[in-house]
């Protein structure tokens, strides 16, 4: 059946509602030297060395930007490990014991408000860059970057919509911390050189945006607002929310600023705000267990934290002998995993173990579900074609680069192939 789909079921309201249980009580510590995008790297600490938080540890390097990495607790480096990142390349980590008192570095310099809004655009920059603020939607790209554009910027977009099914972390720090969040989105106004900030959120979180629409109310003079948006998927993908919330279309694989406007994921600028303020790194993030295979709860974890000994401290998982399947991440965009021999970065925010269903893999019968459901105009069939011929100038012809990942050309297809994995190995094969 040709079909175009955009209506995922989420999964998310049961839990919206949990209590966040604080899981900082662990002994280990593990900070990656390198990732995905900073194959190089040094360590500034050594062995036996005491740290503290905010504490600098290292510097990760790529071809054009360096970004410092800090400790999330205190205590003593005791070893250099390796551990793996969500994609399951291993790296060279550092090992700290913590001595469970999360004790502040001496060197930390905490600003008021007020001398936040003294703060020149250039020095804002340049304090993003030395918290070494990242993405935090998942793209891990430096955040001080886009405000070095030389394009005018006109409006900030703070991107609220986490479409993403069984992902909470984005709402529930939103409704937590939404003064953080105002005055985050302000400093980032500051450091683009905008004139205007939108808050975009999904037009079915009724509570939160009557939350916000009150709280945002002296800001307006400031040029805040809110904007519903809606609630299909693949919302969150940065043209979606900007063409939804401010009507201006962004040609896919473009940049944003050269049409006036810049996007940052909510908790980005909460951090924003909690790094030019205190001075602190992000420390860390509301991690959710969900899927049908494990009992499901929310943490607050410290970045730098090992995904086994989360687990180990409640064995959540059903111990029965059914096959099941590990994602970190959504269930659409996240990364299959066998291990959990995995640290928790910035970006990881979720754990879904769910029973292993057998999927019968059928050929492609054309029906052109994938085809009319790409919210980037891609023919993912075409692309599947290109790949298995290994035809690199077709696959460029395709704009296969241009692809998000979003998984729905695999949620919608009739004859169940897994065309998200595939369209990846193909973007990996022309690079």
């Amino acid at each position: 059946m040709i079909a175009k789909n955009k209506n995922i079921p989420d999964g998310k309201h049961d839990l919206k509602l949990m209590d966040t249980q604080n899981l900082y009580d662990l002994e280990y510590f593990y900070y990656p030297l390198t990732t995905a995008r900073t194959p190089s790297g040094e360590f500034s600490v050594s062995i036996g060395d005491t740290v503290y938080v905010g504490d600098i540890l290292g510097t990760r390097k790529a071809a054009f930007f360096e970004q410092p990495f800090y400790s999330t607790v205190s205590g003593k480096v005791i070893s250099i490990e390796k551990h793996l990142d969500q994609f399951l390349k291993p790296h060279d980590c550092l090992k700290v014991q913590s001595d469970g008192l999360f004790t502040k570095s001496s060197k930390l310099v905490e600003r008021s408000d007020e001398e936040i809004k003294k703060i020149p655009r250039n020095e804002l920059v340049e304090l993003t860059k030395q918290i070494g603020l990242i993405g935090l939607g998942g793209s891990a790209f430096p955040s001080y970057i886009k405000m070095q554009t030389t394009d005018q910027v006109d409006i900030i977009v703070a991107n609220g919509v986490e479409c993403e099914p069984l992902l909470v972390s984005d709402y529930l720090l939103t409704k937590e911390n939404y003064e953080d969040l105002f005055k985050g989105l302000l400093i980032a106004i500051e450091a683009c050189g905008a004139k205007k900030g939108i808050i975009a959120i999904k037009e079915k979180y009724h509570e939160l945006y009557e939350l916000l629409n009150e709280k945002i109310e002296p800001y307006r003079k400031l040029n805040l607002e809110i904007k519903l948006v809606g609630n299909y998927y693949p919302q969150g993908w940065e043209v979606e929310t900007i063409k939804s919330s401010i009507g201006i279309n962004v040609p896919p694989g473009e940049l944003t600023s050269k049409y006036g406007v810049i996007d940052y994921n909510v908790t980005t600028l909460i951090y924003l705000y909690r790094g030019i303020k205190y001075g602190l790194p992000v420390e860390e993030r509301i991690f959710s267990l969900s899927g049908n295979a494990i009992t499901n709860k929310l943490y607050k974890v410290k970045v730098g934290s090992l995904l086994q000994d989360i687990i180990d401290k409640d064995n959540p998982i059903y111990s029965d002998e059914q096959d099941k399947l590990l994602v970190l991440g959504g269930p659409l965009m996240g990364n299959n995993i066998n291990t959990f021999d995995i640290v928790v970065t910035p970006t990881i925010t979720n754990l879904t173990v769910s029973y292993a269903e057998k999927i019968i893999e059928n050929p492609c019968i054309r029906c052109g579900s994938c085809v009319l459901s790409c919210p980037a105009s891609l023919s993912p069939v075409q692309i599947m074609n290109a790949y298995k011929s290994k035809d690199k100038d077709e696959l460029i012809k395709l704009k296969v680069s241009k692809c998000v990942e979003c998984g729905l050309c695999s949620y919608v297809c009739t004859s169940k192939i897994h065309l998200t994995e595939i369209i990846r190995s193909a973007k990996k094969f022309i690079r």
